[in-house]
C-alpha cells in the first residue's frame, strides 16, 4: 500500500464540491435525524501528537457515538482512506497523513447529561500535580473514572467539561468506583503512550493503603495466586483466584494495627481487575467495606462501626515523568470518611506489632 500524499490536484479533483473545507478540526460524527443535512467528506490532517496510533481508534475518537461495528464497516468498504489509498484498521497513522473520513448518518440520540459545575470544581479541587503533558488527580471514592453501565459521567467527562479548551485528556490507567486516590489523566497522545509503555513494564510503582479485617499477619508479604475473572449470572463481573487465571502478583507491609482491623500498605505489581481486592481476601483478610469480596457478617459489622465505603486509597504513585524522564514522586492524602475511620479506630486502642 503506497503511503505517498495524494498531489493537491488530485485531492481538489475528489473533493465534494459543496465542501468548503476539507479538513475538519472537530468530531465528524454525523447525529442527523429525518430532514437533517448529511454530512460532507471530510480530510482530516494527522498531526504529531495523533501520530503513531491505530486507524480503527483514531476514526473511534473522531466518530463519538458511532457504532464500532460501523467504523469497521466503512474501513473494510474502502470508505476511509489514508493518503488516497485503502488501509487497513490497524494501519498505524504518522504525522502528516491525511485521512478521507465518509458522512456517517445515524438517529439522532437524546443530549447526555452534562457535568454541573459544582462536581466540575471538586475535580479541579482534586488536581494534585499538573504540566502542560500530564494531570493527576485525587480521585474521590464513589466517582467512576469514566461513564458508562448507567453512569452518565465520570472523572474524566467531568474534567473534559471543566477544560473545554483541553484538545486532549485520555486516562492513563484505571481505579475502581468505589476506590479513591491518584489517577494519571493524560494531555498528550505522547505522554499517554510513555505512561502506557511504563505500565506495560512495569516500571510505574502504585501505592495502595487498605484498612483490612483481621490482624494481618507479619508473615504475609506476598500473594502471588492468578487471578480469572467471571461473570455473574446478573451480569455483574467479578474475579476469583483460579488456577485457570492470569499471574498476579502483590506485595504487602502492615501499616498499623487496631482492634479487629489492620492498615495494610500494598503494591501491585501486575494489574488485574480488582487484584487487590481477591489477593487480601484470599489471604483471610477482606478489606474493610467490599460489598463483593467480604462476608455478609463481617461487612455488616463494619457498617455498624460508622463505616460507609471501601476502605482502599490509592496513595502515592512513583513513576518517570514523560519528555524528560525525571523521577516523580506523589502522595494523595486520605479523604474525610477514610481519615474519620481511622481515628476512630485509633480511639479504641492500637495493638502493638505493626
Amino acid at each position: 500500500m503506497s503511503r505517498k500524499p495524494a498531489s493537491k490536484r488530485q485531492r481538489n479533483a475528489s473533493a465534494a464540491p459543496s465542501s468548503p473545507s476539507r479538513r475538519a478540526e472537530g468530531p465528524v460524527a454525523a447525529t442527523t435525524g429525518s430532514g437533517g443535512a448529511r454530512p460532507s467528506v471530510q480530510w482530516v490532517m494527522v498531526t504529531e501528537d495523533q501520530a503513531d496510533q491505530r486507524l480503527d481508534n483514531f476514526l473511534m475518537a473522531r466518530l463519538r457515538g458511532v457504532p464500532r461495528s460501523t467504523v469497521y464497516r466503512i474501513v473494510r468498504k474502502g470508505e476511509v482512506r489514508v493518503n488516497r489509498g485503502r488501509a487497513r484498521p490497524d494501519t498505524r497513522l504518522r504525522a502528516g497523513d491525511e485521512v478521507r473520513i465518509p458522512p456517517v448518518v445515524q438517529k439522532e440520540r437524546p443530549p447526555s447529561v452534562k457535568p454541573g459545575t459544582r462536581v466540575q470544581a471538586v475535580m479541579e479541587q482534586a488536581v494534585v500535580y499538573e504540566d502542560e503533558a500530564l494531570l493527576v488527580v485525587n480521585k474521590p471514592a464513589g466517582i467512576a473514572v469514566h461513564g458508562g453501565s448507567g453512569l452518565s459521567f465520570g472523572l474524566i467527562e467531568v474534567l473534559r467539561a471543566a477544560r473545554p479548551e483541553g484538545r486532549f485528556l485520555e486516562l492513563v490507567h484505571r481505579l475502581d468506583r468505589d476506590t479513591s486516590g491518584l489517577v494519571m489523566v493524560a494531555k498528550k497522545r505522547s505522554a499517554l503512550r510513555f505512561l502506557q509503555e511504563e505500565l506495560r513494564q512495569k516500571r510505574i510503582r502504585k501505592r495502595y493503603h487498605a484498612l483490612v479485617a483481621g490482624d494481618w499477619s507479619a508473615s504475609v508479604t506476598e500473594v502471588t495466586q492468578p487471578l480469572l475473572r467471571y461473570e455473574m449470572p446478573n451480569g455483574e463481573r467479578r474475579v476469583r483466584v483460579d488456577v485457570g487465571g492470569k499471574p498476579s502478583v502483590t506485595r504487602y507491609r502492615c501499616l498499623e494495627r487496631f482492634s479487629g482491623y489492620s492498615l495494610v500498605e500494598a503494591s501491585p505489581v501486575t494489574g488485574r481487575t480488582h487484584q487487590i481486592r481477591v489477593h487480601s481476601a484470599w489471604a483471610g483478610h477482606p478489606i474493610a467495606g467490599d460489598d463483593k469480596y467480604m462476608d455478609a457478617a463481617s461487612l455488616k459489622a463494619f457498617r455498624a462501626q460508622g463505616g460507609g465505603r471501601l476502605m482502599l486509597h490509592a496513595r502515592g504513585l512513583e513513576f518517570r515523568m514523560p519528555g524528560t524522564e525525571q523521577m516523580m514522586a506523589l502522595e494523595a492524602p486520605y479523604d474525610e470518611s477514610f481519615e474519620q475511620m481511622l481515628q476512630a479506630l485509633r480511639s479504641q486502642g492500637q495493638r502493638e506489632g505493626a
